[in-house]
C-alpha cells in the first residue's frame, strides 16, 4: 500500500465509543456570572484613531 491507501475492510467494522457519561463533560451553567462591566479609557477618540492608523500603516509595510 502506498501513502494514503487503506484497506476498506478495516474501515467497515470500526466500533466507536459513544457512551458518554455525564461526569465527563462540562456543565455550561456551571460558570455563569451576573454582573456589570465598566471600561475607563484614558485616551481620547483622536488618540485611539491615530494609534489605529499607525497599526494599519505598520501592517501595510509588512505585507
Amino acid at each position: 500500500m502506498g501513502f494514503g491507501s487503506y484497506d476498506e475492510s478495516e474501515q467497515e467494522n470500526q466500533d466507536y465509543d459513544t457512551d458518554f457519561e455525564d461526569d465527563d463533560g462540562v456543565s455550561t451553567s456551571e460558570n455563569t456570572h451576573d454582573g456589570d462591566v465598566e471600561y475607563e479609557f484614558s485616551a481620547s477618540n483622536d488618540e485611539l484613531l491615530d494609534k489605529l492608523k499607525h497599526i494599519k500603516e505598520d501592517e501595510d509595510e509588512n505585507t
